[in-house]
Order: C-alpha cells, then structure tokens, then sequence
C-alpha cells in the first residue's frame, strides 16, 4: 500500500524523514551487531565475527553520513 504522506501530517517532508529513518536504522544495526559479534565469538568462529565487524563499520559508517547530511540540510 503506498501513501502519498509529503510532511502535511508528520511536519517532516519525506525525504528529511527517509534521512532520520536511515541513520537510525544504521546505528541500530551496529548495537545488533554487538550481539552477533559476541555469539559468534562464544562460538569460536573468528570468521563469522570478522564478518559482522565488517558489516558493523559499514553500518557505523552509513550512520555518520546520515548524521552528517542531515545536519548539513537541518543547518540551511
């Protein structure tokens, strides 16, 4: 289902909320990572946690640009 919301209800315009939403679910993704890192850890696979860490500074990276673009659009 599609919705036509463009910031009328929110006050936020799409694409301002997408920015918050993305950088959000970046973060988050880096703290569920923390769990992934330390079972694959418990588990004596070396391999499967450098590959969450991997994903984990990926995420930690996506975080910042949105922290970064968003600061930059709230700013102007």
């Amino acid at each position: 289902m599609a919705t036509t919301e463009t910031g009328q209800k929110t006050g936020t315009k799409d694409k301002t909320y997408n920015i918050i939403w993305y950088t959000e679910a970046c973060l988050d993704n880096v703290l569920r990572l923390d769990t992934y890192i330390q079972d694959a850890e418990r588990d004596n696979d070396s391999e499967l946690a450098d590959f969450f860490r991997k994903a984990q500074e990926a995420s930690r990276r996506g975080g910042e640009q949105g922290k970064q673009l968003l600061k930059s659009r709230l700013d102007s």
